[in-house]
């Protein structure tokens, strides 16, 4: 893609969700959506691959849902209350519809059907912004919305996380597994997002790092599926060691990272009196620890002298940057001990 056009798009990328975050007014924040949208379309269908183009259409066709539905909504939020702020959401018919909206545009369980469709047709880079970059801003919207019934966040919550750790036992291509892992997350940050927001920005951000580290280590070595990875020893030795320490910090599994926001919204939600709902989050994050496990378990357990079940691929030299990889790992693997600080700053 010629560089001017692609600095373009990510320039509108980065307006769109600028101008969602900045916006209180329901027709601004529809626009910036609308933005987003329209700049990754092209960068989605730049391989010009036939898969390509059916995940373009998939995901053009699910976002034009989500924003007709959002607009409509607000629409019917004006006419019944005059207003058109996002912050003053009273009545609860445009309120549960905006809700239901926004989880389709991030890909909420029970409207996520699209999301492992339209990543498995990207590549690694495009899949990368579609799994972080354009969940920010849908979440800023959901963050200033006050449900009237806090009922539907947790029924959506409970749902994701245990159809992202279903959806993922039974598949071999690595963006589905990623998708999958996407909505459990999504069903995490959702869970608490009424009780504690600052917990579901925390749960935001250590998901980008560990997303962020999971994808450059599969780009780095052009893998798409399990098998691929069973040979990647051979190329970056170091790196297979480290991946599956990122891949169990995706699972939540202490001494890592991914352990903090999990802890955390487990002991808000048992102070919260919500017990089973805790019980069901913590059960499904062990379905999605078994196929974390399970890439582990290709990437490092299945190296000579036993049979490999990939072909070798050509050990060509890699031109992509290592200090990104490098930085995010470091933030994927080490940062349990600062829970007592984040706690501290949570509780401000």
């Amino acid at each position: 893609m010629n560089p001017y056009i692609l600095a373009t798009l990510l320039f509108g990328l980065g307006l769109g969700t600028t101008i969602t975050f900045a916006s209180s007014h329901w027709l601004l924040a529809w626009m910036g959506l609308e933005m987003n949208t329209l700049a990754i379309i092209p960068l989605m269908a730049q391989n010009h691959h036939p898969r390509a183009v059916e995940a373009t259409t998939k995901y053009f066709l699910t976002q034009a849902t989500a924003a007709a539905m959002l607009l409509f909504a607000s629409t019917t939020n004006a006419w019944l209350t005059g207003q058109w702020s996002i912050e003053q959401m009273t009545h609860p018919v445009p309120t549960t519809m905006i809700i239901l909206a926004l989880a389709l545009k991030i890909g909420l369980a029970p409207v996520h059907a699209w999301l492992p469709e339209v990543l498995q047709g990207l590549d690694l880079t495009t899949g990368l912004i579609l799994s972080t970059w354009q969940k920010l801003a849908p979440f800023a919207l959901i963050l200033q919305i006050h449900p009237t019934n806090p009922t539907i966040l947790i029924a959506l919550g409970v749902a994701s996380t245990l159809v992202g750790g279903w959806g993922g036992l039974n598949q071999t291509q690595l963006r589905k597994i990623l998708a999958y892992s996407s909505i459990a997350h999504l069903g995490w940050m959702i869970l608490i997002l009424q009780f504690s927001p600052s917990l579901t920005f925390l749960t935001l951000l250590t998901y980008f790092v560990m997303t962020f580290s999971t994808f450059l280590v599969f780009k780095l070595n052009k893998a798409t599926n399990i098998n691929t990875l069973a040979t990647s020893w051979a190329k970056t030795p170091a790196l297979t060691a480290l991946a599956p320490l990122v891949l169990l910090s995706l699972g939540g599994l202490p001494p890592l990272t991914g352990f903090m926001p999990k802890w955390l919204i487990l002991q808000e939600l048992s102070k919260q009196d919500l017990a089973p709902v805790a019980t069901l989050a913590a059960l499904s994050a062990l379905l999605s620890l078994y196929f974390y496990l399970r890439l582990s378990y290709a990437m490092t357990l299945t190296m000579s002298p036993n049979n490999l079940t990939g072909t070798a691929a050509w050990r060509l030299p890699s031109l992509q940057l290592t200090l990104p990889v490098a930085t995010s790992l470091v933030a994927t693997l080490a940062l349990l001990p600062l829970t007592p600080a984040v706690t501290a700053i949570l509780t401000l």
